[in-house]
């Protein structure tokens, strides 16, 4: 009866959410309809979470949590250049600030999280540091080619890259992800996969059969229509949330923040879910790839946008986000290590979490 509800109510929100994206296109909207529409894009967000799940579950790991970074990766860049489309020249920082708050939410935010409620849970949750570190290493390379690098060159002002340089980015930063997907999905296929208090890996799933084709493929289209909802609905809501950012007296750039929590909050849901199943692997799995997929995939939509969009594009961080980057590194580093998680580990990720949020408040 539970699991009928469940199923019941996954089905219907997005497709109200997408009826709600009709009535809302390009309308202004009241203070209650912008609640309204609120809370109808954070049940398509958790619909979509559901879904995810179910095509994952059929497809099973890593395949699985390649699904859920894709489908938020196209929220992010879909949402990113409307907004640069609509906002004009306040947004030229929009890709960067958007991209690197993922990297913070994912690196300090889910993986605080996740091993802060698997250690709770199961004392000490092993994964696999090859796998894990090899994601990690692949984070570190595309955040600094893409948002470092062009704080430092020279060729153009105002920590932007030139035409040529961006180009280059772009096809460094698909190649890059291509290469660690192939790695994750080919032969180096079981360092991603959960492991057990032994350390060694657990090839399924174990406690509930994958759901049937059907199934699958009626979840992989209500995925979509999900995610068409959550896009639609958080451009209907972004001038308000410009406007609360504006009147509260915090910086533009909080703008980029609030997209990359919205886009990211299925995986944190879902990298939870995993983390209290004990399965941590999924859980780092699910936070780097994110963190990747945001970078390797929206950077170079942004590249070829940028072909149409008007106004400058500058991708450099500044120097306190240059300090909270190297920060995040250097722990991740020291928590993949051990291959296994502690209390004490969560704490300090979560720490330097707040830490970024509360900074971008009041840089």
């Amino acid at each position: 009866m539970v699991q009928r509800v469940r199923s019941s109510w996954t089905t219907i929100v997005p497709i109200i959410g997408l009826v709600a994206l009709v009535a809302t296109w390009q309308r202004d909207l009241n203070p209650v309809v912008v609640v309204v529409v609120g809370i109808i894009l954070t049940g398509s967000v958790l619909a979509a979470v559901h879904h995810a799940e179910v095509v994952a579950h059929r497809v099973g790991e890593p395949y699985g949590s390649l699904v859920l970074a894709v489908a938020v990766t196209v929220i992010e860049v879909a949402l990113i250049i409307t907004l640069m489309i609509s906002g004009g020249g306040q947004t030229e920082t929009l890709a960067r600030d958007t991209v690197f708050a993922a990297v913070m939410i994912t690196c300090n935010g889910i993986v605080g999280i996740a091993l802060l409620i698997g250690s709770l849970r199961h004392d000490l949750p092993r994964f696999n540091p090859e796998g894990t570190g090899a994601a990690l290493g692949m984070v570190a390379t595309l955040t600094t080619i893409t948002l470092v690098l062009p704080t430092f060159t020279i060729s153009e002002p105002g920590a932007r890259f030139t035409g040529p340089q961006l180009a280059f980015v772009a096809i460094a930063a698909v190649l890059l992800y291509g290469a660690f997907v192939y790695a994750q999905t080919g032969r180096q296929r079981e360092f991603f996969l959960p492991v057990n208090a032994a350390g060694n890996t657990i090839s399924n799933d174990d406690h509930a059969d994958p759901p049937s084709l059907k199934s699958t493929y009626l979840s992989l289209s209500l995925l979509v229509v999900a995610l068409i909802a959550v896009v639609g609905l958080a451009k209907a809501v972004s001038p308000a949330i410009e406007e609360g950012v504006a009147a509260a007296g915090i910086p533009n750039s909080f703008v980029g923040v609030v997209i990359a929590f919205l886009v990211l909050l299925p995986e944190g849901l879902a990298a939870s879910k995993a983390a209290r199943r004990n399965r941590l692997q999924t859980s780092l799995n699910l936070a780097f790839g994110s963190a990747m997929a945001s970078i390797g995939l929206t950077i170079p939509a942004i590249a070829i946008a940028s072909i149409w969009l008007t106004g400058p594009l500058t991708l450099g961080l500044g120097a306190v986000q240059i300090v909270l980057l190297v920060l995040t590194v250097a722990l991740c580093t020291l928590t993949v290590i051990p291959g296994r998680a502690t209390r004490l580990q969560g704490v300090v990720h979560l720490i330097i979490f707040a830490t970024f949020v509360f900074l971008a408040i009041s840089p």
